[in-house]
């Protein structure tokens, strides 16, 4: 598989739905497979919350492949062998595309807190003028998960001609307040951590001591990511082997492994940048400039195909069923089909569960479907 990593610079500015300005913005993106002559084999892949434009393949020093490697690649659901798969780091996040420790141009400094706050039609909007900058101007889907199956259901709404079919997994139509309170937690711990220094931290420092508060709302991210059937098969009652039962501070399996995977978040992933990932996906409402439900999915052109996870307990599988009844609702019942997946491993099934929907896939974009 042919794998390219490249930046893409703008100095045209970027109209925010907010009213303001991002001036200069880079945005970093990678690509598997080959563009054909006519640019009709173009794939666009979504990320999550915190996902990177690195999907797949693995670099040469890399221990862990891209995050849906399982699902990119030649051969697999989405053959590289067939289509040219695009990628990019969203605008706002921390691996490489303009974020809230970017230099604030013409500063050197960071804007920090003086970063606007995104919404996912600008991220959508600033993916689009990347596309439109390579030549591209209609792919054949837009596949995402979670945020990216925002992005996904954004992109079939507001640019409605731009993809033939559009694959959102484990998403919703607007964020519900069980969600919004899920990243609040992480968004207090971090505000309130004193390592955090209202903002003001430096970025090495995290590299090398971390950061509770991030660490901390990982935690409950965590938590709403997976499943109470998992954690039960996973870990039970097991205590460390380690750690005495009487000790106050002991622990069961299931804390060791929530602080193995917590405290380790912050050495790679930027604290402002989730602070503001959380608000970009807080405030996601595809409703949300006093249209109904009805009115934003009447203005669909393309095949849209819904994809939920039984046991998905952040963006519940009756989200996605909402979706589809109100295409149905609208007479557009022949441009839409929904599937929910039995899954073990809740939100996160999208990414660990590839195999029970990759068959799925294959055939919606052959057509099957």
């Amino acid at each position: 598989m042919k794998i390219e990593t490249k930046t893409a610079r703008f100095t045209n500015p970027l109209y925010l739905e907010s009213g303001r300005i991002l001036e200069p913005y880079e945005i970093i993106y990678e690509t598997y497979g080959q563009l054909n002559e006519d640019k009709s084999n173009v794939i666009v892949i979504c990320h999550a919350l915190s996902g990177s434009h690195h999907a797949a393949g693995r670099y040469a020093d890399e221990a862990k492949a891209g995050w849906w490697d399982k699902f990119i690649g030649d051969g697999k659901a989405i053959d590289t062998t067939k289509y040219f798969v695009i990628c990019t780091n969203n605008i706002g996040s921390c691996f490489g595309s303009t974020n809230p420790m970017s230099p604030n141009y013409p500063s050197s400094e960071p804007y920090r807190f003086k970063f606007p706050v995104l919404t996912i039609s600008d991220i959508v909007k600033a993916q689009r003028i990347l596309f439109d900058s390579l030549g591209i101007h209609h792919v054949r889907a837009v596949i995402g998960g979670s945020m990216g199956g925002m992005q996904a259901l954004c992109y079939s709404i507001e640019h409605p001609r731009f993809a033939d079919i559009v694959i959102p997994m484990a998403t919703t139509a607007y964020t519900r307040p069980w969600a919004i309170a899920i990243n609040k937690i992480a968004m207090e711990a971090i505000r309130h951590d004193p390592a955090f220094k209202n903002g003001h931290y430096k970025k090495n420092d995290l590299s090398a001591n971390g950061l509770p508060g991030l660490a901390i709302g990982r935690m409950a991210g965590l938590i709403a990511y997976l499943s109470p059937n998992l954690f039960n098969k996973k870990f039970g009652r097991n205590y460390s082997h380690t750690d005495g039962l009487y000790e106050l501070f002991g622990r069961f399996e299931v804390e060791r492994y929530l602080e193995y995977n917590s405290y380790s978040f912050p050495k790679f992933f930027d604290p402002l940048s989730y602070l503001y990932i959380c608000k970009t996906m807080n405030i996601f409402d595809v409703a949300r400039n006093k249209d109904k439900l009805e009115d934003s999915f009447s203005k669909i052109k393309c095949k849209l195909h819904l994809i939920s996870f039984s046991d998905d307990m952040l963006f519940f599988p009756e989200e996605m069923e909402e979706i589809y009844e109100i295409m149905c609702k609208i007479g557009k019942e022949e441009q839409v089909t929904y599937k929910m997946i039995e899954s073990e491993s809740g939100h996160d099934s999208f990414l660990v569960e590839v195999e029970k929907f990759e068959d799925y896939v294959r055939d919606i974009l052959e057509d099957k479907i």
